[in-house]
């Protein structure tokens, strides 16, 4: 992993990533912030509970408008191991799935421990975030695969059984690796999904939508950046199911105007290939971010991931003035969000200027350490 050369970077180019990245990683967190009230409800119960159009608002979850689940919590921690990792690279030590893993664990801590340890200098300052020892319905497969030190890998994956989306939502960051080539990205993400989610098409799909967020975030369309994803899937074993899923989603498009029963179609049981395929029809048929994301909540399926895969991927088509403000004001943690993603596009743009031979900014350091 390395940034990209640092005469690539003009102001411009800077300031349209910085935006990619923030609506990214925003935009995530907004689609599960509105699913959260509705998962688990069917369309019915969502009418029921919010009136014939369904869910159109911010509504409560876990005691407040705006709330988010461990999905959230899950990407900044990819966000945070991604910055970690190009840190670490000056010691010499380059494996980013072993920093993923570590920063996989730090998020594993928050659900246990009452708050943030002091005495853990090598946390960095993400892990010392209060509001994210909140334990949001995080899935059986994510704590048994974080359970323990051992990491998972696509030879020896940790519940290799497991078919869920949780892996493929914290791939989102990955696709924000601009200077990568996309195979590089579809392996990276494979080998961290596989940490938790051992399945082959759920960690497939995790690689297939690091790879099109990836597309996005260098200015591609979405159709273009799908059929990046069909490409780089195509020389993997077992990318069927995932080739299909997204192949289902791009028939979906044409098939008359969208609504609960297609997206709850494409959701199928909630497996991660499904629901990258339900967020993907619903960001290519969004007349904007608004729409896109209620698409991505009225269903049968589950809401809060459909809609954050949905998000990360209208936002990095986008960037973060496309969210809707009334939205992100009642965002849970956005300061943090917004912090993150900024430290992401500076590391990413201006590393050498933070660490490397020349020297080293102490306050980097600090907040995100080489331990």
């Amino acid at each position: 992993m390395g940034a990209t050369a640092g005469a690539v970077w003009g102001r411009t180019e800077q300031q349209d990533f910085r935006s990619r990245v923030r609506g990214t990683l925003l935009g995530l967190a907004v689609g599960d912030a509105l699913g959260a009230p509705v998962d688990g409800l069917g369309i019915g119960g969502i009418r029921e509970a919010y009136g014939a159009e369904g869910l159109v608002d911010l509504a409560p979850a876990y005691g407040r408008r705006g709330a988010v689940t461990h999905l959230t919590q899950l990407t900044l921690f990819s966000v945070d191991g991604l910055i970690r990792a190009q840190v670490r690279r000056d010691t010499g030590a380059w494996h980013p799935p072993t920093d993923l893993h570590r920063a996989y664990l730090r998020w594993a801590a928050t659900q246990r421990d009452w708050g943030p340890d002091e005495r853990r200098k090598d946390d960095g300052w993400l892990a010392r975030e209060e509001w994210l020892y909140a334990r949001r319905d995080p899935s059986r497969a994510l704590l048994l695969g974080l359970a323990d030190e051992t990491m998972g890998t696509p030879e020896t994956p940790k519940n290799p059984g497991e078919l869920g989306p949780e892996a493929a939502a914290r791939s989102a960051p990955f696709g924000l690796l601009v200077g990568w080539e996309p195979q590089l990205v579809a392996q990276l993400a494979v080998e961290c999904a596989a940490q938790t989610h051992g399945h082959p098409t759920a960690y497939l799909a995790a690689g297939a939508y690091a790879v099109i967020v990836h597309a996005l975030a260098l200015g591609e369309s979405l159709d273009g950046a799908v059929q990046r994803g069909f490409a780089l899937l195509a020389a993997r074993p077992g990318h069927q199911p995932v080739s299909d899923a997204l192949q289902h989603a791009l028939g979906a498009v044409r098939q008359g105007l969208p609504g609960p029963e297609r997206v709850a179609e494409l959701c199928g049981a909630g497996t991660a290939e499904s629901l990258v395929a339900a967020a993907v029809y619903c960001a290519l048929v969004a007349a904007d971010v608004r729409h896109g994301l209620t698409l991505a909540v009225n269903h049968d399926g589950p809401s809060a991931a459909t809609a954050a895969l949905t998000g990360a991927l209208l936002g990095a088509l986008h960037g973060e003035t496309a969210l809707p403000p009334a939205w992100l004001a009642e965002l849970e943690g956005r300061p943090t969000i917004l912090e993150l993603a900024d430290d992401f596009a500076m590391e990413m743009t201006q590393g050498p200027a933070l660490h490397g031979p020349g020297g080293s900014s102490p306050g980097w350091l600090a907040r995100y350490p080489r331990a």
